[in-house]
């Protein structure tokens, strides 16, 4: 597995944006995620085209660059490589981690979704930065989601992967966020937990930065 870059690190609130659940522009919400404390945003979505989601991106790069954020984008290698090589996340389905390697280079993030012990074993031999495992609760932000690892799940990832930088996603709220975090997590992945309330995401998020020693 790649080291993690210098310049990078897991927060331990890692935000997504959902346009569909918070009603708001990825730049909007990258905006109140970085009201919030955040320094890390992972753009996703799902429904938008490539040039949809390409104009989005690139309003919410903007404001990301303002604010010291950075940005993640989720599943669109090609939309990182047109803003300019910005950071991947990437799933089961998606381009393949080495491909994207080649495509975006050495000092590119990236990570991967895993949804269970022996796709996260998998993982952790490749050239990415983080695995991510999930969903470690139900969660409705996937219209088809894996099955639930629960804690014990990400203890497993954790024990088997080492020191390898994981992040824990699906139905992660800020009343079951410190589990997961003494479960094994370097980081909790949340959408849903964070933008259901959009004139509360900023204080959500800097709330439950706040709860985790720094």
């Amino acid at each position: 597995m790649s080291k993690t870059r210098s310049s990078f690190r897991l927060p331990p609130v890692y935000p997504i944006t959902d346009t569909r659940i918070s009603g708001l522009s990825h730049a909007e919400q990258v905006a109140l995620f970085a009201d919030g404390g955040a320094t890390v945003v992972q753009l996703r979505d799902k429904h938008a085209s490539g040039s949809q989601f390409y104009g989005q991106a690139k309003a919410a790069l903007a404001v990301a660059a303002d604010r010291g954020v950075r940005i993640v984008i989720n599943d669109r290698v090609d939309v990182a490589l047109a803003l300019g090589g910005v950071d991947v996340h990437l799933g089961q389905n998606d381009l393949p981690p080495e491909a994207a390697r080649r495509l975006l280079g050495d000092d590119a993030v990236i990570g991967f979704s895993t949804h269970n012990l022996n796709q996260a074993i998998e993982a952790a031999t490749w050239p990415i930065d983080y695995v991510a495992i999930g969903p470690v609760f139900p969660t409705s932000t996937k219209e088809n989601p894996d099955p639930v690892v629960g804690l014990e799940g990400v203890r497993l990832v954790r024990a088997a992967t080492g020191a390898s930088p994981l992040v824990a996603i699906g139905g992660i709220t800020a009343a079951n966020a410190e589990k997961v975090i003494h479960a094994g997590a370097d980081s909790v992945a949340m959408i849903s937990g964070l933008l259901t309330v959009p004139g509360d995401i900023s204080s959500n998020l800097r709330n439950l930065l706040a709860s985790f020693p720094t």
